[in-house]
């Protein structure tokens, strides 16, 4: 029984890892509309990770349970699953208790993606203490962690996090506020070789991607530039306004 229980540990081991390996110098599209925006909806979200995966796409980001099973039940790549929502007192809205993540994985999620930043946690739960609950109660199960600076990003790997995303660089109020993609971040976390890194957040071009692949990212995570229209056409016509104005 002891060894029928190690080795499937190790099977499960080795499964995890290839998971991550496969991501390696690979483009993650995040699928995600919310409820207020035109394309929201499982059956568009699942058309957007379709096309994804025929563009040459390594994995999915993908927010709510209903959207993350309809992506699962037909698009072959893993899926980086979320469930954003909103609790008083808490401004975590990124998968911010184990009731999401139960829903997330019981959808087919194949890594959960948490808020591991600095904000207050609903119920006043900590960080150091909420993902010892996760590998407690999803063994299995692959996190990453959506930090917004360096210590951050520290923080989560001493807690033994899968991976660490710069997702929320620029959605604090304490982080980098600017434009570009935050490629230092990703350097310098990158640099410590320690947790792959995935650089996410306002990446908008190829050059971009390829310049967080050059700092170091284990693999790049690209929404809105991809799969949100209206955002896309907005930066065409404010390029257009302004060229009018001069």
């Amino acid at each position: 029984m002891m060894i029928n229980k190690y080795t499937n540990m190790k099977i499960g081991e080795l499964m995890n890892n290839s998971l991550i390996s496969n991501l390696k110098h690979g483009l993650i599209v995040s699928c995600q509309a919310l409820e207020q925006e035109p394309l929201y909806g499982s059956a568009k979200m699942l058309s957007m990770a379709m096309a994804a995966q025929e563009g040459g796409a390594v994995a999915i980001r993908a927010n709510t349970p209903r959207d993350i099973a309809a992506i699962k039940s037909k698009c072959a790549l893993p899926i980086i699953g979320l469930y954003k929502k909103h609790y008083p007192g808490s401004d975590v809205y990124i998968t911010p208790t184990l009731l999401e993540i139960k829903e997330i994985v019981e959808a087919g999620a194949d890594f959960v993606a948490i808020d591991a930043t600095m904000l207050a946690r609903p119920n006043g739960i900590l960080l150091k203490e909420f993902i010892p609950s996760i590998r407690k109660n999803f063994p299995s199960t692959l996190i990453v962690a959506d930090i917004s600076t360096f210590e951050e990003g520290v923080a989560a790997m001493d807690l033994g996090v899968d991976v660490v995303s710069t997702t929320m660089s620029g959605y604090t109020p304490y982080s980098l506020q600017q434009e570009p993609p935050d490629i230092a971040l990703v350097a310098r976390l990158s640099a410590l070789g320690t947790t792959p890194i995935l650089a996410e957040g306002r990446i908008w071009t190829p050059e971009e991607c390829v310049a967080c692949l050059d700092a170091g990212a284990h693999a790049v995570v690209v929404g809105t530039a991809i799969t949100r229209p209206q955002e896309i056409t907005k930066k065409f016509v404010k390029s257009i306004d302004h060229f009018l104005k001069t």
